[in-house]
Order: structure tokens, then sequence, then C-alpha cells
């Protein structure tokens, strides 16, 4: 028997535009910018199931690679789709800075991707910001500022 290191920790991963901007307004730019993403996950080695782009925030499940740390993952992730929207769109585009990230258990994976696929739904209710204080109050993060 080999010795290997072996995990499967899912991560929600959540990142907004700086300023909550719905700079990403285009529809079919978000689609082509979640494919560029997806593909990108490919190339970083980074398993990701699903992702959706809205216009002022994205959300990624990923299952977190043995050989990089949360921190890697989410400036991989969000350090290259920003240089490519800036490539395709021409403009000066700027994530938030920071990151949310939430464990998911292997039993919620089918809830967990169910919530992203149905995004553009969901946001015609609820606000990134309020969706975003929904999960962390849902976490238990009482100290924002932390």
């Amino acid at each position: 028997m080999s010795v290997r290191s072996y995990t499967k920790i899912w991560i929600h991963l959540i990142w907004g535009t700086k300023n909550r901007e719905k700079s990403l307004y285009d529809r079919e730019f978000r689609k082509k910018a979640s494919q560029h993403l997806a593909e990108n996950s490919v190339d970083k080695k980074i398993y990701m199931k699903i992702n959706y782009v809205n216009a002022d925030h994205v959300h990624a499940l990923i299952d977190l690679p043995t050989n990089k740390t949360l921190e890697d993952v989410a400036r991989l992730l969000k350090g290259e789709l920003s240089s490519w929207i800036n490539t395709e769109l021409a403009l000066k585009f700027n994530w938030a800075v920071g990151y949310a990230a939430f464990s998911v258990s292997e039993s919620k994976l089918d809830t967990v991707v169910k919530y992203i696929k149905n995004q553009e739904a969901h946001h015609k209710h609820i606000s990134f910001k309020e969706e975003y204080e929904e999960f962390l109050r849902g976490y238990n993060i009482k100290d924002l500022n932390r």
C-alpha cells in the first residue's frame, strides 16, 4: 500500500466585487466568466463542482486540494478571474478584499449545488449583502470585524 494524502474538504467559497458594485451586469458575459472560472480551476488543479458569477459576487463549490491552502485557492481564483475580466472588458475591475468560505458536509452537497444553480431566482428576493449576513449568522460568526 502506498502512502498518500487524501482529503475531502468541500468549501462553499463566496467573494464580491469592490464596493458591492454590480459591475458584471451582462448575463451573457457572466456565463462566459463562469465558464472561464471553471476552466481555470482545472488548470490550477482545483476541483470545482459548480460556480455562479452574479453581477456583484461569485459562489463556487470546491474540494480543497491537499497541496493548497484556502487562502491560496481564493487568491488564485479571484486573481486570475479579475485579470481575465479586465482583459475581456478593457476596464479596471476589482474584487473586494477577502472572501467567505464555509465548510459543506458531503450529505449537503446537493443542497448547496441547487442553491448555487438557483442564484438568479434567489437574488430577485434578497440582496448580496442580506445573503452574506445570513451566511455569517448561519455559521455563528458574530464578530464581523475579525
